[in-house]
Order: structure tokens, then C-alpha cells, then sequence
């Protein structure tokens, strides 16, 4: 079932019929719809949308209000909110209306004066879809009606007035004559500039026949192919990867409006005469616009801008920012009204109508989770005769509930009497609105799964896309070499990287004798010693990262073999603790350990009751976990991902699962505060079901303490959390079943070797923040085995950020909004200094306000008294030092507000912010530092991209290297990161998969012998670590293909870091569509990859393609296994069969096969495929 059925349905309703009859009366100016609550007023007005045929402009009374009622009008599309715009740019046939939303173009209150440039997209597209549609008027085809969201703060401010856009105003459509440069011409007059690639708004590329033109009034940007002077095609691309979505017949490109020094108007005028005005409570309307005209722009805004302007820039700032230049009389608001029809919804009306429409709808009542209540409620409404529509986005949560209802029925002590008629049957529909609600007139029920579980919904519009563009360029920006950067070259060390530059290839020339190119990366090192590096041994080079950003570090110098002598200094470090864990890994498997019992009915409605949908990750670990358990060898697992990515409530089903059989579960953690925060979400988690959970920690009294071992001892606890009072002497289990260890990285060594006393046949599973780095985690994968989350929970609040200068309005204005809701803010300080000066201020301008110091020089006893005493609300602002990213987890603290965030570094900011919005409701996180203009360049950038990323762990681990860093220094101990130090991340990473490839070879070969004999083949891969090439073809994007040398590097490393076949081919579809077709050179290029990796599977060191002649050269470690593998034996086979082309040599050791008359790339690949 649709949403759009459920519309269908609702069209049939005899108030809708009603309605639109009252709107053709032209008489009625005024119209009371009685009793429309919840999401049935989207509902009803995109059912009619298409009866009615003209704009319709609805008012709500806040932002997030009207954000929702955009959803859900936009869910009911047909098609859903991605391509809602797209299917109404291009096909008539989709939807009946087209839903737009128009927000203010301030982030959150116009008088503090700060733009959102993603806003404005919005704002821009709305004013040119009513243009657009004002010039149609006289075309046969009736346009579609305009259906525009938008809130008293948005409608307050004026807008280019009609004919200033129609000058502006660029259309273009498929096969229409254009002059490129005319047009190009034309987009630097309106004010476009011009780039390599576009990322922003107001940008344009041009590409050979390919332009790429970001307008202002599309979320997407336009790709246009130009065949001669024809546009051949219209296609939008996304921003983050560049490639093309949807096609268009017709586009219109608008600059940026909002600069302009024209005369504004109203919106209410720009709208056309017939349109509807909707509104739920035009009173507070009123009083909203009022009270934005009185406020006008702060003191601190005006301040802000006027910063080093000027005397005459500051003139025209002051001109800008009167409120009569910006915002919309309440007067003329009331004017514009009247000219309108309007239409009120709700109780009872705040004028009197001239006529009443009554609905008969009440909401869908809370059953917090309820299902006994929600089951009873379910059976009185399908004894009534009502039909049940249940909506949820996915279908896993449908298969939920009715999982649920089916086990609820099945339990005859749980349906009590009516066990006869205990099934309940409900329809599925595939999206969701925002509120249900039961309709009694058409006897039938639309019930959200979101409130049936007590969830937060979350609603999407546009400029969230919009936004994407400036992450991309951040992330682009992290990973991008620019000449003058340090990189480290796993060979030679580290060094400068010059550029890319094209060299000629010594005494080769082509057919009509010029010269070839290849082009390489140069490397700089001490003493101006250069290097150059073919491109295709990219994956030897990184650049350069270390955890302290503050130190260059020093150039190594070519030939001394210093360089050498860290590695293998390094190397046998790593082995030494590689070596541990691999024996550790041989022995447990050996191990006998309890098996639990599959999952029965407590633990389906344990997982269905989680707050959040489960991320696929989350879904994952929980099946590996359990599917551990169930096996009889002992779990050792490891689970790692960022803050609030639901590694708790994985402990949580494994731990009911481990209680489910009577067995005893241990958690340990490191502090006395979160011992006490995971006994309230264990037990608040739990609550419904038979077990006991307790915890043991210095907070508890020695009475206590003795209850609790004595319980404990008699089996009577099922759960204990705790410190490691926990591995003491005087703690004696009844049977012990599962160990769950969180935040690892923090306990001594002697905590660790009481644990492995007790580890070795329970079933452990282990929790860390820190990301583990991809590399690190396959290189140990052989040693535990692990899961990786690293998807952010969806429908998770996207934490609102902004970025302000410190002044006492904004701090007391964010600790009153708070304050007014009950929660309670966090306010961090880098210094310990002058934390009483900032409470001072605190309590100066928020006397009510109760607040707590807290930092890291107190003595421990006390802190603690302080965060426990925050965690139970005696205090509505903790103020601190960083103290608060060490895993304090308070649901009631939504606000966070950094003091000089410019000091922070990404990461630190991230995980700090992550401490709020871990609850059902909007978050809000201050970034207060200096003003713009006095900030360096990288920090200025650092603070942008945060306040853009307003999603919980939005793709920022990509970008996050020094959490990695700090991840594999946590993971292999201290005496390791300051060798990584010295090594620079990246090359680190590769030195350890090099030991661990080593120690395969040599010290356990025996378990590969093992492998060989079980069946297992063996082949190259496990012996080589990568595959080099050298040759003197002509291979690389030309200039003339791939503009920038930065994007040319981008597209050599993610081509270097190619394995699959299917990945090459998509990689190719890419090059094609963002710079069209690819030439010879380029597709040779794309041929080296399949080379390696081929290469390496055959056991190949090194390839060598040089005058024709093709090179291999294999392991070279003589007396290894692989000499006696199958894949060897084919080679032999092969050169045997070809005696003419091949030969063997073994020059210095290296056994080598030289192959000749191989001219080209393909030709070797083909070559080598024969071999395998």
C-alpha cells in the first residue's frame, strides 16, 4: 500500500468535496476547516491539491512546524522527497502539485543577522517556479499548482519584486541554439564565477563541450552538453562525487538575488491574486511578525558586521541593515492578508468565518511502548468496524510490529480471555506522516510507527543537499596534496611533494617522431635531492599526518639508510605484539566454551522496543554477537564505533540473551560515573523483563557492597556493572557467562592480566570509542574477531550548530531557551582560569540558574560528586574543562556551548558535540570564538565545516585522521605512536600489514602448511605484500582531460586504490560522465590496476614493461611454500608451452621470467590471464 492510495482514499471524504466547492464560491472570503489536527490537514490538501488548481501558501507557526507539514505534503508526492523537484521539472504525469518549502534566510532568529546560504536556494527556487508560472499565464496548459510551506519569520522579510527577476532570469532547454561563450559571457555578468569544478552556488565550470552552471534556485547543479553550438543534454549532478542524477528538458538558472540593491516587496505580493492563504493560528502570526519588525537586527549582529569595514562600507552596512530596507511591516502584512482568501484550521476560529467545514478526527493516542495497551486499543478500534493503516518508512519495522502483535496473541497468559480473537490485522503503508490520526467519518485509523515506539521523527528538506557541497569540499580539501606538502614515501622517507610533471621518455619517440610523455610525482627531499615516482606507485606515498599538528617534520635524507633502519626498527616492534595475538588467536580456538540457546520471544520485544531504528551496522553486530554466543568456542569480540553509535544497546540484548539462560553477566568499566550511567540504561532498558540488574562501585556503601557479593554469590543478580572492584578477591561468581568490557583502552595492565585469568573460556565481548583505522583492523582481523559501526543512527536530531563571538546575549539567551524546556547545557572552557569569572557571568545574567565547576585538577572524589550530581538535575549548567568527552552520557543536556572552539581540533570539537542530542529532542550546539576575520584560515575552515555538518557522525570519520592516529596508538600501547610519530600515519599502517605479512611467512608458515593440507590453495596474495610496475609507456589523463593537478591526483590514488573488476568499470562510467570520453592514454592507465592485482595474485614482486619486453619478478624469499604451490606450477606450465617468448633467469636471488613482444599494457594483462 502508497501513501498516495491512502490519498485517494482520503478524497473521498465529504468534507473534501465541501471544500472545494466553498473555494470555487468566490464570495467566500473566509473559511473555518473545524477539528483538522495531527497530519491530517497536509493530508487533505494534497489529496485536492489537483480539484483545486491554484497556489496555495500555508503559514505555520514555527520552522520546525512548518518543516514537518512540507514532509509530509512532500511524502505524498508519490515519489518521495528525493525527486520530488525533478519529477515535476521534467514529467507531467507525476503528482498533482508541487511542494515547496520557503524558509527565512537567517539561522535561527533574524536578529542575529547570520545568512544560510542553503536557505537562500530554497528561497530563490520558490520566487522562480511563481515567476515562472506568472509568465505561462496565457498558455493553454495549466501549470501545476504551487503548494508553498513556509513560517511568520520567513514571510517577514521582503523579496525581489517581480520584474528585477525576470531580468535576471537565464532559460535554457534541450537542442536550443546557444553561443557557449555568449553564454558564458553572460553568467560572469550576472555574477557567477568561474572554476575548475563546481561545489557552491554561483559557480560555473566549463570542460571542452561540458559546462557545469550551480544555480540559486536548484538544490542540484546543471551539467550541460553542448554538440557544437546545440545543447545536446540537460543532466543535475550531485556535489559530493560529481556525477550525473536525473535529465531535464528545460532549466532556468538565477543568480544570487539576495544582494541585490533593488526595491523589495512582500512576499504576500508576490503571490499570485487567486492563491489561498492557509493558516493554523493567523493571530500568533501577526504577533510573530511583529515582534521580528520590533526586535529589528542585535547591537552584537551590527557589531559583527561592521568589524573592520570601512567608513563608507560601513554606511551602506548600516543602510543594509535598517529593518525598513529588510523586514515587512505588520501593517502592510495585514493588507497583503486581505487582499487574500483565507482559510483557518484548528479547535475554534480567531475571526469569525463566513463559513465551517467540521472534521471529525482525533489523534492517535501515546502508549509509551505499551503493547498490552496498544493491543487493547488496537482490538476496540477493529471491533468498532475501523480500518488500521499502519505507516512506517521501512519495512523492517512493519515485520516488527507484526512480529510482536502475532507473539503477543501466541502467549495465552498475555491475550488473557480473547484468545479467539486475539490476531489483529493491519495494512502496511511504505512512508510515514508526521502525526497519526483517527478519522471517524471515514471509519479508519493512520497510526505512525514512530509514536507507537516512542520515536523521533525527523523530517528532510532540500537545502540539507544543498549544504553537502561545502562537506565535500572540506573532505576533498583533507585529502588533496598541494605542492609544499609534506608526504612520506614508504621507500625513501619523508619529503616535499613538488607537483606533477610530465617527463620525456628517454629514446622512445612516436610514429611521426615526437617525443613521449609520462607523467610522474616529484618528491623533494633534504638537501634538494629529488625524486621523481611513477604514478602508478601512488600507494607508497601519503601524506603526511601526525597527531600534534605543530611541528614540520624533518626532511629525511636520500642514502644514509637512516630511514631504513626506523622501519625495521618499527617492524620488529610490531611483530613482537602481532606475535601475542596470533598465539593467543591458535590457542583459543581450541577452547571449549558454553553454547547459549537461541533467541525466544523476550528478546524480539526487547529489540523492538529500542528508541532508534536499528543502523545496519548496529543489525550486524548484533546477529555476529549472538551467533558467537551460540557456537560452543569461547566469543572474543570486538566492537568499535563512534560516540552514541548504539554499542550499549548491543551489550544490552547480549547481556538479556546471556540472562535468558540463567547465566551471569559481568560489565566493567573504567570510571565510577559511567558504572552508575550504565546501570540506569541497563535497568531502564530491562525494566519489563525478569532479570535483576545491580552494579559495585566505590559509590556504594560498605553494607551495600556485602548485599550485593552475597547476592551475587547465590546467583540471585543477573547483570552486575562495575569498576574493577569487580576482578577483587572477594567476589565470587555463581556462573559466569558473559564478560562485557567497555571502553577497553582505559584500564592498567593489571587489570588486563586479572582478565585474562577469567577469559579464557567465558565469552567476552569488548567496546571502544576509538575508532579502530580500517587498516589496522584488517591486519588484526586474524588475532579477534571484530565489528565496526559506522553509520550514525538515523532520525537522530541533527544537532543545530552555529558558530557566534562570546557575549553575554548569546550565553544567557541559549541557557534560558534551555532552562525554559527543563534540560540542562554543558558550557565548555579550555581554561581552568577563569571558569569562576565565566560562572559569575552566568549567574549575573541568568540568576536562577544553578551552576557546577567541574575540571580535571580537582581531586577525584569531588568531581565525581559534581557529575553525579549533574546526571540528577541538582545543577542546570555544568561548567568545564574537556572532562566532558570522556563518555558522560546525560539524555537531559541538550545544549553544549564550546568557549574559543578555534582551539579545538576537529576531532575534539566532534566528539564534544556529540555529547548532546542523544535524546528525542533538538539539540543545540554554540561554537563561540573570535570574529571571522581575525581567525587563521584553517581554523575559520575547521569551524565552517562543523557548523555545516550538522548530522551526528556525518561522514566526518572520513576526515577524522587523528582520532585514527590516537585509535592505533590506544590499540598497540605507547612506546608505538611515537614511532608513528616518526613514520607518519599512513606509512605506519603499511609497515604493520608488511610484519604481519612476514610473520605468515616465516615464523607461522605451519599454520599455512595447516591451511594447504585442510584443502585450503594457496596463491600469491599471501606472500607478496603489493605488486610494483615500471614502464615507459605513455599512460595518464592528459591536462587537457582532467583540468588540476589536485583532481588529477585525487583520480590517480582512487584508481591506485582500485581491487575489483565491477569497481573499474564504475570508475570508468564516472570519468565518462563528468569529463567525457576517455582517450588512449587514459584507458591504458585503467589497464595497470587489473595488471597488479593479477600480478600479485600470481606472486609478483615486481612487473617491468619496458621496449616491449615484460618482466616478472617473484617472491623472494627462496625456500617459501608458494614455490610449491599450484600457482607456481601453472606459470612453469605456461613457459613451458611458450618456449620462444619466455625465459627464465635468477639474478641476484630474484628469480625473474622475461616474456617478449608485449607492446602494450592489455597485451600483458592478457599474458598474465593466460598463466593463471
Amino acid at each position: 500500500m502508497t501513501i498516495t492510495n491512502l490519498q485517494q482514499l482520503y478524497a473521498k471524504l465529504p468534507q473534501a468535496g465541501a471544500l472545494v466547492k466553498s473555494v470555487e464560491d468566490e464570495t467566500i472570503r473566509r473559511l473555518f476547516l473545524q477539528g483538522l489536527v495531527a497530519s491530517s490537514a497536509p493530508m487533505l490538501f494534497s489529496s485536492i491539491a489537483g480539484r483545486l488548481r491554484r497556489t496555495i501558501v500555508f503559514i505555520l507557526n514555527d520552522a520546525d512546524e512548518a518543516g514537518y507539514f512540507y514532509n509530509d505534503l512532500n511524502t505524498s508526492v508519490g515519489n518521495g522527497v528525493q525527486d520530488a523537484d525533478i519529477a515535476a521539472a521534467s514529467l507531467p504525469e507525476e503528482g498533482t502539485y508541487v511542494p515547496l518549502f520557503f524558509p527565512s534566510s537567517y539561522r535561527r532568529a533574524v536578529k542575529y543577522g547570520q545568512k544560510d546560504a542553503a536557505s537562500e536556494i530554497l528561497r530563490t527556487e520558490v520566487l522562480s517556479k511563481l515567476a515562472a508560472m506568472h509568465g505561462m499565464e496565457g498558455e493553454t496548459e495549466p501549470a501545476k499548482p504551487l503548494l508553498i510551506v513556509t513560517y511568520p519569520q520567513a514571510v517577514s522579510e521582503l523579496v525581489v519584486s517581480q520584474s528585477h527577476l525576470d531580468e535576471r532570469r537565464i532559460t535554457l532547454r534541450t537542442s536550443q541554439q546557444t553561443d557557449v561563450t555568449a553564454l558564458v559571457h553572460r553568467l560572469r555578468d550576472l555574477g557567477f564565477k568561474e572554476e575548475d569544478y563546481v561545489y557552491e552556488p554561483g559557480q560555473f565550470a566549463l570542460r571542452g563541450s561540458i559546462l557545469d552552471v550551480y544555480s540559486f534556485s536548484s538544490e542540484l547543479p546543471f551539467r550541460i552538453d553542448f554538440f557544437g553550438n546545440e545543447i545536446d543534454t540537460i543532466r543535475t549532478f550531485s556535489v559530493e562525487d560529481q556525477l550525473s542524477k536525473g535529465r531535464l528538458n528545460q532549466i532556468e538558472i538565477v543568480p544570487e538575488l539576495v544582494s541585490l540593491e533593488t526595491d523589495k516587496v512582500p512576499f504576500l505580493q508576490f503571490v499570485p491574486d487567486n492563491a489561498l492563504l492557509v493558516m493554523r493560528d493567523p493571530a500568533f502570526v501577526y504577533d510573530t511578525l511583529c515582534k521580528t519588525y520590533d526586535e529589528g537586527f542585535s547591537t552584537q549582529a551590527m557589531t559583527e558586521r561592521l568589524g573592520d569595514a570601512t567608513e563608507l562600507e560601513q554606511a551602506q552596512i548600516r543602510q543594509e541593515m535598517m529593518r525598513e530596507n529588510i523586514l515587512c511591516r505588520p501593517t502592510q502584512f495585514s493588507d497583503d492578508v486581505a487582499r487574500l482568501r483565507v482559510i483557518e484550521y484548528g479547535q475554534r476560529p480567531s475571526v469569525q468565518p463566513q463559513a465551517t467545514i467540521a472534521f471529525h478526527i482525533t489523534p492517535q493516542p501515546l502508549f509509551h511502548k505499551n503493547f498490552n495497551l496498544l493491543r487493547q486499543s488496537l482490538d476496540d478500534f477493529l471491533l468498532r468496524g475501523y480500518h488500521l493503516y499502519i505507516l512506517a518508512d521501512s519495512a523492517k519495522q512493519q515485520q516488527r510490529l507484526k512480529d510482536i502483535f502475532d507473539e503477543i496473541g501466541a502467549d495465552p497468559e498475555r491475550a488473557g480471555s480473547n484468545a479467539q480473537r486475539s490476531k489483529i490485522t493491519f495494512t502496511p503503508v511504505d512512508k510515514t506522516l508526521h502525526e497519526g490520526f483517527t478519522d471517524d467519518d471515514l471509519r479508519v485509523c493512520f497510526f505512525t510507527d514512530h509514536q507507537i515506539f516512542d520515536r523521533f521523527h525527523k523530517y528532510n528538506l532540500k537545502s540539507d543537499r544543498a549544504r553537502s557541497g561545502k562537506i565535500a569540499l572540506t573532505m576533498k580539501e583533507l585529502q588533496e596534496m598541494e605542492p609544499g606538502d609534506f608526504i612520506v614515501h614508504v621507500d625513501f622517507g619523508i619529503g616535499k611533494f613538488g607537483g606533477l610533471v610530465r617527463v620525456p621518455v628517454q629514446g622512445k619517440a612516436n610514429v611521426d617522431g615526437q617525443m613521449q610523455y609520462q607523467e610522474v610525482i616529484r618528491i623533494i627531499y633534504q638537501n634538494n635531492d629529488k625524486v621523481d615516482v611513477s604514478i602508478h606507485s601512488l600507494y607508497k606515498i601519503s601524506k603526511y599526518r601526525s597527531s600534534d599538528t605543530g611541528e614540520e617534520p624533518r626532511l629525511s635524507t636520500l642514502g644514509t639508510g637512516a630511514w631504513e633502519r626506523l622501519k625495521e626498527r618499527t617492524k620488529k616492534k610490531i611483530k613482537d605484539i602481532a606475535r601475542d595475538l596470533i598465539r593467543l588467536y591458535a590457542r583459543r580456538r581450541h577452547e571449549k566454551g558454553y553454547a547459549f540457546s537461541p533467541d525466544n520471544f523476550m528478546q524480539h520485544e526487547l529489540e523492538a522496543g529500542f528508541l532508534y531504528e536499528d543502523t545496519p551496522d548496529q543489525l550486524k553486530s548484533t546477529q555476529d554477537v549472538k551467533a558467537d554466543m551460540e557456537r560452543a568456542q569461547p566469543m572474543d569480540r570486538l566492537i568499535c564505533g563512534d560516540v552514541g553509535f548504539g554499542k550499549t544497546e548491543v551489550a544490552v540484548r547480549a547481556a538479556f540473551k546471556a540472562a535468558c539462560d540463567s547465566k551471569q553477566v559481568a560489565v566493567l568499566v573504567p570510571t565510577t560515573v559511567l558504572a552508575y550511567q550504565h546501570y540506569q540504561t541497563f535497568k531502564s532498558r530491562l525494566k519489563n523483563f525478569p532479570v535483576r540488574v545491580d552494579y559495585l562501585s566505590r559509590a556504594r556503601s560498605a553494607a551495600q557492597t556485602r548485599q550485593v557479593l552475597d547476592d551475587l554469590k547465590s546467583g540471585k543478580i543477573d547483570i552486575i556493572i562495575g569498576t574493577h572492584k569487580l576482578l577483587g578477591k572477594a567476589v565470587q561468581w555463581h556462573d559466569l557467562g558473559l564478560l562485557i568490557i567497555d571502553e577497553e583502552q582505559k584500564f592498567g595492565v593489571s587489570t588486563k592480566e586479572k582478565l585474562r585469568k577469567i577469559k579464557t573460556n567465558v565469552d567476552t565481548l569488548t567496546m571502544s570509542a576509538t575508532p579502530i583505522p580500517r587498516t589496522l583492523q584488517f591486519s588484526l582481523m586474524g588475532a579477534r574477531d571484530m565489528s565496526i559501526m559506522r553509520t550514525p543512527p538515523p532520525n537522530r536530531y541533527p544537532i543545530h550548530t552555529e558558530l557566534c563571538t562570546y557575549g553575554h546575549e548569546v550565553i544567557a539567551d541559549a541557557i534560558n531557551f534551555e532552562m525554559s524546556r527543563n534540560g540542562q547545557v554543558f558550557f565548555v572552557n579550555d581554561r581552568i582560569s577563569n571558569l569562576q569569572e565565566i560562572a559569575g557571568l552566568i549567574r549575573k545574567y541568568v540568576p536562577d540558574c544553578r551552576v557546577a565547576i567541574g575540571h580535571g585538577q580537582m581531586p577525584p572524589d569531588e568531581l565525581e560528586e559534581v557529575i553525579m550530581g549533574f546526571i540528577n538535575y541538582d545543577y542546570d549548567v555544568l561548567l568545564s574543562t574537556t572532562i566532558v568527552e570522556n563518555g558522560i552520557d546525560i539524555p537531559n543536556a541538550n545544549t553544549i556551548i564550546i568557549n574559543d572552539a578555534h582551539h579545538f581540533g576537529l576531532s575534539d570539537l566532534h566528539q564534544m558535540r556529540g555529547r548532546v542530542g542523544r535524546s528525542n529532542r533538538k539539540a543545540f550546539c554554540y561554537l563561540l570564538a573570535p570574529p571571522k576575520s581575525v581567525l587563521t584560515v584553517d581554523a575559520r575552515r575547521r569551524l565552517e565545516a562543523l557548523e555545516t555538518f550538522s548530522d551526528l557522525g556525518s561522514g566526518f570519520n572520513l576526515a577524522m585522521q587523528d582520532l585514527d592516529i590516537r585509535g592505533a596508538g590506544n590499540l598497540l600501547g605507547s612506546e608505538q605512536s611515537g614511532f608513528m610519530e616518526d613514520l607518519g600515519y599512513e606509512t605506519y599502517q603499511k609497515i604493520l600489514s608488511q610484519a604481519v605479512t612476514e610473520l605468515k611467512n616465516d615464523e607461522f608458515s605451519e599454520l599455512y602448511a595447516a591451511d594447504e593440507e585442510q584443502g585450503r590453495e594457496l596463491t600469491g596474495d599471501m606472500f607478496v605484500e603489493d605488486c610494483a610496475v615500471e614502464s615507459d609507456l605513455e599512460m595518464y589523463f592528459p591536462e587537457t582531460y582532467v583540468p588540476g593537478s589536485s583532481e588529477r591526483m585525487l583520480l590517480y590514488r582512487e584508481l591506485d586504490n582500485i581491487e575489483r573488476e565491477d569497481d573499474l568499470d564504475a570508475y570508468r562510467k564516472r570519468l565518462v560522465d563528468r569529463f567525457g570520453p576517455v582517450p588512449p592514454e587514459g584507458e591504458e592507465l585503467m589497464q595497470v590496476v587489473v595488471l597488479r592485482r593479477i600480478g600479485k595474485h600470481l606472486g609478483c614482486e615486481k612487473v617491468i614493461l619496458k621496449q616491449g619486453v615484460m618482466t616478472l619478478q617473484f617472491v623472494s624469499n627462496q625456500n617459501s611454500p608458494f614455490y610449491q604451490s599450484k600457482i607456481f606450477g601453472g606459470i612453469i606450465h605456461y613457459v613451458m608451452d611458450n618456449p620462444r617468448r619466455c625465459n627464465f633467469k635468477d639474478i641476484n636471488g630474484h628469480r625473474l621470467i622475461k616474456i617478449a613482444s608485449v607492446p602494450s599494457v592489455s597485451e600483458a594483462v592478457h599474458v598474465m590471464k593466460a598463466m593463471k
